[in-house]
């Protein structure tokens, strides 16, 4: 049975988690006191022969011995093999547990989308997630030596009454080499498929959400065959088994009290129980046991999963749902709060105290701002020249030169005017000199402007190659007159060498 202690640990208190250390069932001292009293049997008996049996030489012999295994312990890298290996484990446990196929959303589904409350609905219905019930106790017996001493053939699954006699026929004459938990899961397709074509299920919809919802539920128990069918590598589980086991016979010579080689020479204290070495023995070889135990949820022990409880809820839940519950609905009446803007509902007096705590309204509700007035105008935009997004390209651009633009730099001649003569100052003249310059449109090229100097080519001749009208240039005119001019100015005169002069010359 799982050892669930939550409530016991609800409130922090003093001692509170001190009490959990005096439990025995599913504890480390369960899990651990034999390899525990192993180990300390054998380091009194070494300590015994090394006080007791040998020779001045073999003590000498012994403590060189005792030293090199001592050194050798801080070669074993345990505290990172070990820490990872159960991080691995742990998260694998979790994830088995989450794999374990609940019909929760399963029966809702079927219970609102299989209709017909007559002899042949409620036996569709519960059929359908009878099914479900027995892919899942298919896959549980196969995997969970609980399940498997519950159900240990076909004919105790016939007898629970999650299969007919008809379904076993089926069942068994379909031969597979592999396990066929997944054919009531086709079972299931079929029947619904069934159910469409006689009505019982009204839409496609429907039946695509059924299909869904069946297909999450066989994911889940192909998840825990793969789980049970891939472990993690056996060469991981070796190494760290060894690396702690090494590590403490390590430490079973090389943790012993030590006589001084010299005369004279002070030695260590003489510690008859090594408390560090043995709290150090309690807390590695328990990791290493609760990575043993939790490796496969699904044995005998006591933190393992609860599967045969898991199925008996399962069934009665999934068959209430679909069976009794099917259009059994209470009365719609207007709720207690019906009149009433805000609902309160109310406390009792133990928690009376909690309604004079404020809501929660955000981190920087009551953050006072600076008190002057000024700071908490509104800033006006600037009115000489509109914001405008400029092209990522050209900022870039811009940043080594905001004199020009990547498409002005290459046109040379074919450029606007306003920007083909730089002053000898290593300016540009503006057309507009009360203008304030926006350092935003310093570096911006309109597109527009390319596109007028495209349809003015265009447009300067006819097919026959004669000119084209006035008129339309004087449009063109117009249209560039009302274009945004820009003034860019140039870091410095030197910036700009002397052949990109030469292009802006027009």
């Amino acid at each position: 049975m799982t050892v669930s202690y939550t409530l016991k640990v609800a409130n922090s208190r003093f001692g509170g988690f001190s009490k959990l250390l005096f439990r025995w069932k599913g504890s480390i001292y369960k899990l651990l006191y034999k390899e525990f009293i192993v180990f300390a049997v054998l380091y009194a008996v070494l300590s015994l022969v090394y006080r007791r049996l040998l020779t001045e030489e073999q003590k000498r012999l012994y403590t060189k011995v005792a030293q090199y295994c001592n050194r050798s312990t801080d070669l074993i890298p345990i505290s990172f093999v070990l820490g990872f290996y159960v991080t691995l484990i742990v998260n694998r446990w979790w994830a088995q547990y989450t794999s374990i196929p609940l019909p929760d959303q399963l029966m809702c589904v079927i219970s609102s989308n299989v209709h017909g409350k007559d002899e042949r609905g409620r036996i569709l219905r519960r059929t359908l997630i009878r099914y479900a019930n027995l892919s899942a106790v298919l896959i549980l017996r196969s995997i969970s030596t609980r399940v498997l001493k519950r159900f240990p053939t076909i004919d105790h699954v016939v007898e629970a009454g999650f299969m007919t006699q008809d379904e076993r026929k089926k069942f068994e004459s379909l031969h597979s080499d592999f396990n066929k938990y997944w054919i009531p899961c086709v079972w299931f397709t079929n029947l619904a498929a069934q159910a469409r074509r006689d009505g019982r299920i009204r839409d496609d919809v429907a039946l695509r959400l059924l299909m869904d919802e069946l297909n999450l539920y066989r994911a889940k128990c192909s998840m825990l065959f793969h789980y049970d069918w891939i472990s993690i590598p056996l060469v991981y589980t070796q190494v760290v088994t060894i690396a702690v086991y090494s590590f403490f016979a390590f430490c079973l010579i090389g943790r012993q009290f030590l006589e001084p080689l010299e005369p004279g020479q002070e030695g260590d204290l003489d510690m008859y129980v090594p408390l560090s070495t043995l709290l150090q023995f309690f807390f590695y070889a328990g990791w290493l046991k609760v990575a043993e135990q939790i490796i496969n949820p699904f044995g005998e022990d006591d933190d393992d999963f609860e599967t045969n409880k898991l199925i008996d809820r399962n069934l009665q839940v999934s068959l209430l749902s679909v069976d009794d519950m099917y259009q059994n609905l209470p009365p719609t009446v207007k709720d207690k709060y019906w009149n009433e803007s805000t609902a309160q509902p109310p406390y009792t007096t133990a928690t009376a105290a909690e309604t004079l705590k404020p809501s929660f309204l955000g981190s920087t509700f009551d953050r006072r701002m600076c008190e002057d007035a000024e700071q908490s105008q509104l800033a006006e935009a600037s009115p000489s020249v509109p914001r405008i997004q400029t092209p990522l390209l050209s900022r870039f651009f811009a940043a080594a030169s905001p004199a020009i633009s990547i498409k002005n730099f290459s046109r040379g001649s074919r450029a606007h005017p306003h920007l083909r003569r730089p002053r000898t100052d290593g300016g540009f003249p503006s057309p507009y000199p009360n203008r304030s310059e926006d350092p935003e449109s310093v570096a911006r090229i309109e597109e527009e402007e390319t596109e007028d100097e495209e349809s003015r080519a265009s447009e300067s001749t006819t097919p026959g190659g004669h000119l084209a009208g006035t008129q339309p240039l004087e449009a063109s005119e117009t249209r560039r007159k009302e274009l945004p001019l820009i003034r860019v100015k140039l870091p410095s005169s030197e910036s700009i060498g002397a052949d990109q002069l030469e292009v802006w010359e027009p």
